[in-house]
């Protein structure tokens, strides 16, 4: 029991420096602070949801006593809570079916588990997403005139830092920028908590503490309710006001999904090819340096979505069945 509150303290303090040294202002730390929630992840994946839960709450009282009740509030939202419930669904599972009559006398016998599956998990990541992006945004206004003018007075400030002498083009530069940054902070959002989440099972994986087998990442697929709230998000974006800015959120965390799933059909569309290896490097690379062609990506995952490609591929795949004789 003394080692379980030591790994959770050790967990939580990590967290807690790696969240904090955003004061510092250096480079390496937007870094440091976006693996924030690393820590507690392997904590929660490998000893379990209670030790990770024990190592947030400390780390947020700490960070409260340190630093005051927002960073508190901030580390609990963005790094504790999502740690604390991603870790608990990875490791959340289920008996099916039953045991063979005599299987309970045999000591190697095991009851087929079904885990939590990997498209759910990666919906609840969307939903922490869209919520830390949201919570930053009412830091700086409960409205959207008051965040979006907060917004153009920071990124004018920065600008006139970095060249004095602004211009027109400058502003309107700004004033388009201001449009995308919700959107844009939870793009980053998704992608940050997603690699944390994979890095903590690779890690827990490694040391032999991953109680749950690796999926299979290519099946992983959205609720089919996902797109019709999808298509409710880009409704609501055209209205304005602070629900616009709620919907925009919404919208890109939900098509970040579908281009995490696009990704999956495309290592699935992908295994008859030869050079397989190749493409999917060529494609990663050019969606990293470009950015821009994951909308060709998000439309494939939408497309899979609709019309079932992945099993309609894996379907063409399988022998035909013997002739009955």
């Amino acid at each position: 029991m003394m080692a379980f509150g030591l790994i959770a303290l050790i967990a939580g303090a990590a967290s807690a420096l790696m969240f904090a040294s955003i004061i510092s202002g250096a480079m390496i730390s937007l870094v440091l602070f976006y693996l924030a929630p690393l820590p507690l992840m392997v904590a929660a994946i490998g000893w379990g949801p209670l030790c990770a839960s024990l190592g947030g709450i400390a780390a947020a009282i700490g960070l409260g006593a340190l630093f005051g009740l927002p960073y508190c509030i901030a580390f609990a939202v963005t790094v504790a809570l999502p740690a604390w419930w991603l870790g608990h669904l990875t490791l959340l599972s289920r008996q099916v079916g039953s045991l063979p009559a005599g299987a309970s006398a045999e000591p190697q016998a095991e009851p087929e588990m079904e885990w939590y599956p990997v498209g759910r998990i990666l919906l609840w990541i969307a939903g922490f997403a869209a919520l830390t992006t949201i919570a930053a945004l009412l830091t700086l206004g409960t409205d959207a005139e008051t965040i979006t003018g907060t917004l153009r007075r920071g990124l004018m400030r920065l600008l006139r830092t970095t060249n004095p002498q602004t211009s027109g083009e400058a502003s309107q530069f700004v004033d388009a920028l201001v449009r995308v940054v919700p959107a844009a902070a939870t793009i980053v959002a998704m992608l940050t908590l997603t690699l944390n989440l994979w890095l903590s099972a690779k890690v827990t994986a490694t040391s032999g503490r991953l109680r749950r087998p690796w999926p299979d990442l290519k099946t992983a697929e959205l609720p089919p309710m996902t797109l019709v709230a999808l298509c409710i998000a880009l409704a609501f974006c055209f209205t304005g006001g602070m629900l616009a800015i709620v919907a925009q959120i919404s919208a890109a965390a939900l098509m970040m999904a579908y281009a995490l799933t696009g990704f999956a059909v495309l290592h699935t569309l992908t295994l008859a090819l030869k050079s397989r290896t190749f493409w999917l490097g060529s494609t990663y690379a050019v969606v990293v340096v470009f950015g821009w062609p994951v909308i060709a990506v998000v439309i494939l995952g939408l497309a899979d979505a609709v019309f079932g490609f992945r099993e309609r591929f894996l379907r063409s795949r399988q022998p035909p069945p013997l002739p009955t004789p």
